[in-house]
């Protein structure tokens, strides 16, 4: 089992950076592939990053390429996801994801969730 706690969520104003971080309990950490979803609200969720495993390769949605950037420390079985020229589009809660598959791309594929954290952007 892997439990993940997400932090750093909070209220910005447009073109502000953030930073969300997401603490996994458990010491298989290191072999899953990691990353963030979002949903707003009335909205379905919807992937934003992932990364994988050893941090090797890391995906994006169309939306958050270019402003964000996700990364991990095994050590500290953290992942994070900085996030710059936040937009009022970007509202929502965040939620950290992980999985034994290699990578993912859809809620479908999430073997773990964390309870997500709140980004509110006011414009």
């Amino acid at each position: 089992q892997v439990q993940l706690v997400e932090s750093g969520g909070g209220l910005v104003q447009a073109g502000a950076s953030l930073r969300l971080s997401c603490a996994a309990s458990g010491r298989t950490f290191s072999s899953y592939a990691m990353g963030w979803f979002r949903q707003a609200p009335g909205k379905e969720r919807e992937f934003v990053a992932a990364i994988t495993s050893n941090g090797g390769s890391r995906y994006y949605a169309d939306s958050a390429k270019g402003r964000f950037t996700i990364s991990r420390d095994n050590a500290k079985n953290t992942v994070y996801l900085q996030m710059r020229s936040l937009k009022p589009e970007d509202t929502a809660v965040y939620y950290c994801a992980g999985t034994a598959r290699y990578l993912f791309g859809s809620p479908g594929e999430v073997d773990y969730w964390g309870q997500g954290t709140q980004v509110t952007v006011s414009s």
